[in-house]
């Protein structure tokens, strides 16, 4: 689609840094805040999100990312509607663990995930299960945005991963094929005649590590 016809946005935006980011913690659903630094970098790319003249922004209620989004809510002016079913995958006993830590006490559940196999990670929540949560709450924002309007959604990289994946239409084994989101970059979908597109993916600067669960 040109841009003279181009339909609705969605930009998924996660969340800036943490200090469980720093130290390779799997977060899941634990309630932690931003760095000094993940608060700048929310600042600065708020600053480039504001370009894309957002309609609306709709934000997990985690402070990680509630306070992002209050960034971009601080240069448009825009209100936030915060929603509990764009929180990160619930992962039980994973949480708080290290990597390492869950390899070695989880081996047969993490080389079951890493295979693509439907794992309840820690006793959690199935990746499909964060899709069917996270999903109709963007679409449900998505209705009330004028023709061509932009749709801001502040969340997880795990959580925008399985949404991406769902509106796309791909197998949930395939949403691996999408690559993860570096801290405070975002990824566009685009309306197009057949449904949603990807426009942009992991966008917003240059390439950096990609720390975070779903890794």
């Amino acid at each position: 689609m040109n841009g003279s016809s181009r339909g609705r946005r969605v930009v998924f935006w996660r969340h800036g840094q943490t200090p469980w980011n720093l130290e390779g913690r799997f977060q899941g659903s634990t309630d932690i805040p931003l760095t000094e630094t993940g608060t700048a970098q929310a600042r600065r790319a708020a600053r480039l999100l504001a370009a894309l003249s957002p309609d609306a922004v709709v934000a997990s209620d985690l402070q990680r990312a509630a306070d992002t989004a209050a960034e971009l809510a601080a240069v448009t002016g825009i209100e936030v509607v915060h929603d509990a079913g764009l929180r990160e995958t619930y992962a039980g006993s994973w949480q708080g663990l290290t990597n390492q830590e869950i390899q070695e006490q989880y081996a047969e559940e993490y080389r079951a995930w890493k295979l693509g196999e439907p794992v309840r990670r820690g006793g959690g929540e199935l990746g499909t299960e964060v899709a069917d949560r996270a999903v109709p709450v963007v679409l449900d924002a998505v209705k009330n945005l004028p023709d061509r309007g932009t749709l801001v959604v502040v969340s997880h990289g795990g959580t925008i991963r399985m949404a991406i994946g769902r509106m796309l239409g791909l197998d949930s084994y395939h949403w691996e094929a999408l690559g993860g989101l570096s801290n405070c970059c975002w990824s566009i979908l685009g309306e197009g005649a057949r449904g949603w597109r990807l426009l942009e993916h992991n966008a917003g600067t240059l390439p950096e590590p990609v720390i975070g669960d779903d890794t």
